[in-house]
């Protein structure tokens, strides 16, 4: 497990709370505004950051992110630009964990082997593949977990009992659980059926569980904390992303403000949760 993840759960426990963790995607609305507000994440409350790698074609989420994407490509971020951004952000903060969450075609093109290496040196503690299923592990998995990166997997509703050791099997770092089946920002989750989703997954594992998926208050928040090791939250920042464009698609004075403002809520909501 990377050092960071292992480190930033382990004082989660310590404290008797759920952490909470943020995605936004790199380079939206452009690179400066994406650093700005990547870096203002941990002093908001945010105890792990997910940065989504851009991708013009992210099947696994919803209208929000996919708009995300789709406004950092045209920003003009790249698989490179997203370790830059890693790298400006380790320059000040060398204790929260980052973990770069994505789907395969953009790490193939770079190479495989180049990419681990460059994570690796700009300072990234994980990756979430989202279409590397674990049958391609040797692909892709074993070298990056053999030079020290974590490995996180995606469970779901429908990992029933014989899929779930074999999703579990190569895991590190934590594991994501989806709460709901569907695509990212698309419905709610009931949190009595994650709590027993969650029982379910530490039953097979030693590693902590984060929720995510659909999760946009901080009721919503505070409901998973006490069910989870983490809540984690998506759409809701990139959606506040976008509400605070003008007309061309650029930054609004007050972008970043505004996006730290919520996840201070939310993040206070989290820290309540077991209160």
């Amino acid at each position: 497990m990377s050092e960071r993840i292992q480190k930033r759960f382990a004082a989660l426990a310590a404290e008797g709370r759920a952490g909470f963790v943020t995605y936004l995607c790199a380079g939206d609305p452009d690179p400066e505004t994406s650093l700005a507000l990547i870096r203002g994440l941990p002093g908001a409350g945010v105890d792990l950051i997910e940065i989504g790698m851009p991708f013009s074609d992210p099947m696994a989420d919803g209208p929000a992110i996919q708009a995300g994407n789709l406004r950092a490509i045209s920003g003009g971020m790249t698989l490179n630009g997203v370790l830059e951004l890693v790298r400006r952000f380790r320059q000040e903060d060398q204790a929260t964990p980052v973990v770069l969450m994505g789907y395969y075609n953009p790490v193939h093109r770079m190479g495989k082997d180049r990419f681990i290496a460059a994570a690796v040196e700009a300072g990234v503690d994980g990756l979430i593949m989202v279409d590397l299923p674990p049958e391609e592990d040797e692909e892709f998995c074993l070298p990056a977990k053999a030079a020290g990166l974590d490995f996180i997997r995606l469970a779901t509703p429908t990992t029933d009992d014989r899929r779930l050791p074999v999703v579990l099997e190569n895991a590190s770092g934590f594991i994501y659980y989806v709460s709901i089946t569907g695509i990212t920002g698309s419905a709610a989750p009931v949190a009595d059926l994650v709590g027993q989703a969650v029982r379910r997954i530490k039953s097979a594992t030693t590693l902590p569980v984060a929720v995510g998926f659909g999760i946009r208050t901080p009721e919503q928040a505070a409901a998973i904390a006490r069910n989870a090791d983490a809540a984690v939250v998506g759409s809701a920042l990139v959606d506040l992303v976008a509400a605070n464009l003008d007309e061309n698609g650029k930054a609004r004075p007050g972008l970043v403000e505004a996006v730290h403002g919520l996840v201070r809520e939310l993040a206070a909501g989290v820290r309540g949760a077991r209160a």
